[in-house]
Parts: structure tokens; sequence; C-alpha cells
């Protein structure tokens, strides 16, 4: 069994290690889960990708539970099934994703989820970037994934649902050092009903027409959901690359604000030479492992240096080299 020390990072850690354990069969323990974290231990979020990720492997686990510092994940068979799972709070279902993503290259037969929580969240990537950002990269590395949004939630009641389907996926190597030009720009702002009288979606995307110089499509719409709120995803189309940005809506914060909010993140990126945003970086590195290939991201964070961490501790040869472009993070070809 393969011992992991998940003290230094925090949720991408458990989900890289889930990922990684399922599609090579291993058996993992990760002590200290988030231990320098100010709230310590598993959160929901992470106690349902455990369990998604468990009943697609007919896994035995220990230890997870709310609050657990330390959990075993013994996969028993390929991943692949049909199951619902339920974060039971706010917590993020574009994570629970985000560790179920990976196994698709080693299915043997199709595997779908239905997962029921937050879909637009702190701390998490909103739907849009998932659907809109990130899924059309990893198809780029050929993989057989769809994801469709059932119903949004936001917190504090969460309540959303994301359909989860993939297919059995062979990989190309990870092509992106470079971005090339900024070929055009996505805004798609999503809001509750309740907030369709004061027009909060549309002026987030009226913002960004005012704000950018770059052509870009708009999208605004409203939703029944069980809490109040609003997101705006802004995603750059790039000639080899994308980058995502997405901003949620805050009680007293103008609409305006949180549009500028995004079009500065975008402005920041794309200053540097980096072909995806920092958060897409760190998200694939497991697929730059498994793959092989190099992607090049605006700066190693400390959420990179500890999923980087992880990988290699499952004998993946990554190397992540800063340069005055950014950083570079890569593996063999072949492993």
């Amino acid at each position: 069994m393969l011992e992991l020390d998940g003290g230094a990072g925090g949720g991408q850690q458990v989900r890289t290690a889930l990922s990684l354990a399922a599609v090579e069969g291993r058996s993992i323990r990760v002590e200290n889960v988030r231990a320098e974290r100010p709230d310590p231990g598993l959160k929901a979020q992470h106690v349902a990708a455990i369990e998604a990720v468990a009943a697609a492997t007919e896994a035995t686990v220990e230890g997870v539970e709310e609050g657990g510092d330390a959990f075993t994940f013994e996969p028993t068979a390929p991943p692949g099934g049909e199951f619902a799972v339920d974060v039971g709070t706010a917590g993020s279902a574009t994570l629970v994703c985000d560790a179920l993503l990976p196994l698709a290259v080693a299915l043997d037969e199709p595997l779908s989820v239905r997962i029921r929580g937050g879909t637009d969240v702190k701390w998490s990537p909103p739907a849009d970037y998932l659907l809109h950002a990130k899924l059309p990269l990893l198809r780029g590395l050929g993989v057989d994934a769809d994801v469709a949004v059932e119903r949004r939630g936001f917190y504090p009641t969460g309540g959303g649902t994301l359909s989860l389907t993939l297919r059995p996926s062979t990989l190309s190597a990870v092509d992106l050092r470079e971005r090339g030009p900024v070929e055009g720009l996505s805004a798609r702002a999503v809001a509750s009903d309740s907030l369709e009288s004061a027009s909060v979606a549309e002026r987030m995307c009226e913002t960004v027409d005012d704000r950018t110089a770059v052509p870009t499509e708009t999208a605004a719409a409203y939703a029944e959901t069980s809490s109040p709120g609003a997101v705006l995803t802004l995603v750059a189309d790039c000639c080899d690359s994308r980058a995502g940005f997405g901003v949620l809506g805050e009680r007293g914060v103008p609409s305006e604000s949180v549009a500028e909010r995004a079009v500065e993140a975008f402005r920041e990126w794309r200053a540097t030479g980096a072909a995806v945003d920092e958060h897409l970086g760190d998200q694939l590195l497991p697929w730059v492992a498994l793959a092989g290939g190099a992607v090049r991201t605006p700066r190693v964070t400390d959420h990179v240096r500890t999923n980087a961490a992880v990988i290699r501790a499952f004998g993946y040869e990554l190397e992540i080299t800063e340069t005055d472009r950014g950083a570079v993070a890569s593996a063999p070809l072949e492993r």
C-alpha cells in the first residue's frame, strides 16, 4: 500500500491520489489530510469524491468521514458503472468530477455519475469553467467525456446537479507550451431567477463587452435555484489552448464589479507567457503525468508543488521548471 502525507496540501492532493490509485488499481493510505489548513481534515466534497471513485472501482475504504484526518482506499475492479453521489452540502460537485475524469483512461465500459451539491461555489471551478475551459482541452487529449448541468447550486444550500459521462479513452501527449493569439472571449453569466428583475446577468455581460478589446460572445441566463446566487465565467479561446476565469457574485457587490474582476484576471493572465490559467495548470498535472508532454502555467504555486509531490510518489517523472515566461510542467511520453 502506498502511503502519502497530505499535510502540506489541500483537496487537490486527495483527488489526485484517488485518480491515480483508481487508474493503476493501487491501494493507498493518505494521512494528515489538509493538516496545515485552518479547517483540517476531510470536508463533504472530499468525502463525496472518495465515495464516487470508490463506487466506480468497487473499492474498500476506511476512515472516510467529515473531519477525518486519514483514510485508506483499496480498489478491487476496473472503473465503470452507473451511480449517484450526494455531497450533502453546497460542497463542490465540479471537484468531484475532477477526481473522476482521469478514470477515462482505465475504462473498459462507460461510467455515468450524477453528482448533487454546489455547481458554482467558492474555492472551486464554476460549472461553466469545467464545460467550456477544461473539457475542451481534455477532449483535445483524447478524453471522451460529457458533463451536463441539470440544476445550478449556489451556497449555502447547494442543491445543484451535474451529470458526468465518461467513455473508454486513449490519451495523446499534452502539448500546451504555447498558446498562440487570443482569438476570442466568451462570457457566460448565470444568476438565480430571483435576480432577473435587477438584470444581474445582463449587466455582467455588458461590463465584459465594455472592458475588453477582444471580440466577446456573451450569454446571460437565469435559473431556478435553492439559494440565490450569480456567477460569471470568462473563457479565452486561443489558437492552441484555453484559459478560464470564474467569479461569483456576492451580496452587496455590484454586478459590474464582479465582471471587472474576471476581466482583470484575464488581463493578468494574458500578460504572461502561459498557455493556460493558474488553476488549469494545477488540474492538468495528472494528465501530463499520464499522457506525457508539457504545459506552461503562469507560475509555480503551492498547489502545483504539493500536487506534483503526490504524482511523483506514484513513480511518475514529473518535472517543474520555472522560466521568465511562467512555469513548465513536463513528463516523458513513455513511462
